[in-house]
């Protein structure tokens, strides 16, 4: 849903990963870079941000971009005693480049703007 808010998208329209400045520098990237994020589940490609707020040996990535689905390299199990989708951590090795995924039919930072032609009169 936050990517169909215009103004929100145009402020972040691409994928990105959070991960402390000496972790980015660890691997050889700079903010901006693209990074690969794998585990043996998945991976997807987005681009490094760095934040000194997030722990060590952590990335953060949110889940709003479909370009590079957060769920893709997670775990697939579900929680013992709620029975939801444990999605807040998984094991993950990061790797200094990648191909980000082209911005789909909507997203990346434009707004949406209805046809009116498509529309019934």
């Amino acid at each position: 849903m936050t990517r169909r808010a215009s103004v929100l998208d145009a402020i972040e329209p691409q994928a990105v990963g959070s991960l402390h400045p000496l972790d980015l520098d660890a691997l050889g990237a700079i903010p901006g870079d693209v990074i690969t994020v794998a585990s043996r589940r998945g991976q997807i490609s987005l681009t490094a941000r760095a934040d000194e707020r997030i722990p060590r040996g952590s990335i953060f990535i949110p889940f709003n971009f479909y370009e590079a689905a957060a769920n893709l390299p997670h775990q697939r199990g579900a929680r013992p005693v709620r029975k939801i989708a444990e999605v807040k951590y998984c094991a993950v090795k990061l790797r200094k480049g990648g191909t980000l995924t082209p911005l789909g039919s909507y997203g990346g930072g434009q707004s949406f703007t209805p046809d009116p032609a498509a529309s019934p009169t």
